[in-house]
């Protein structure tokens, strides 16, 4: 009897720290969803009901006047997006072009002063990117290339989170895997290609995922290297919808930052599988 009511006390325990877990995570998760949530809703609601107080938690009257007056605010909205599409690619593209030889390099070859140099590589995680911002303007200026999206896109080429993490899954790769390829003929260039990268699969994603969202929603980077609206990245565009109209107009604003936010959780969405197992994963399967 006495087992049976240990037992049954054990269970009643376990049945109420898991009740108290979940009741966390569903906090937790509220938390999260909520202010896209309200996001949402806003966008959708006509000017007056977006002013009322107390707010209303579901749109009265469902409308596209929010839309519509993001693009008619007097600012090029396509144009502001198409410079974001253009240097969130480009960034990506020379971000993968570089890290890949360089996490292969510090994984699977030996040379003179490599640890130092992947400590010089690792030390990039602790120097703030606001230190930087007027050397390279500096640097972009003299070169004469403010005028022109490479300041956003050049400074972005390497990633020091990028390298460390590709280079732990080149790592967890067998080196015997490497120099069975190389016996069969295979160069460097082949082994990272055909046989390192499919491997990594996920941990490519998982990188890309990251610079994407990095890029996509820069503000302060691109508010410092540019000087003209030609140039100009979506995330200015939606900041200056404040100024576009008399007042906050928040079916407006939030109308915006719905155009900003939609393609990241598209992406996302596709990609999210990809990112668990980028940090899941363990070499063979």
């Amino acid at each position: 009897m006495e087992k049976l009511k240990l037992t049954s006390s054990a269970r009643a325990r376990s049945r109420v720290a898991t009740f108290i877990g979940d009741l966390i995570k569903l906090a937790v998760m509220l938390a999260f969803v909520f202010p896209f949530y309200w996001m949402v809703i806003t966008a959708f609601k006509p000017y007056v009901e977006s002013m009322d107080v107390p707010p209303t938690l579901w749109p009265q009257t469902w409308t596209l006047e929010g839309f519509r007056s993001t693009f008619s605010a007097g600012l090029d909205i396509p144009h502001f997006m198409l410079n974001t599409v253009v240097v969130t690619a480009a960034v990506i593209c020379l971000q993968l072009a570089v890290m890949v030889p360089a996490a292969y390099a510090f994984a699977k070859r030996k040379f003179p002063l490599s640890g130092i140099a992947f400590g010089i590589v690792l030390v990039a995680f602790m120097i703030p990117q606001q230190l930087t911002y007027i050397p390279i303007y500096l640097m972009m200026s003299r070169a004469k290339l403010i005028s022109s999206l490479w300041p956003q896109i050049l400074p972005m080429g390497a990633d020091a989170f990028g390298i460390f993490m590709l280079r732990q899954s080149f790592k967890q790769i067998p080196d015997e895997i490497v120099e069975s390829a190389k016996l069969d003929g295979a160069g460097e260039i082949k082994v990272m290609l055909q046989i390192m990268l499919p491997m990594c699969k996920s941990a490519m994603v998982t990188i890309a995922m990251f610079s994407f969202i990095g890029t996509w929603n820069s503000y302060f980077w691109p508010l410092v290297m540019t000087n003209n609206d030609r140039f100009r990245p979506l995330t200015l565009a939606i900041e200056r919808l404040r100024d576009a109209e008399v007042g906050i107009r928040w079916n407006t604003l939030m109308a915006g930052n719905c155009l900003l936010t939609l393609p990241i959780l598209v992406v996302f969405c596709f990609a999210s599988r990809k990112i668990i197992q980028g940090f899941a994963y363990r070499g063979m399967k």
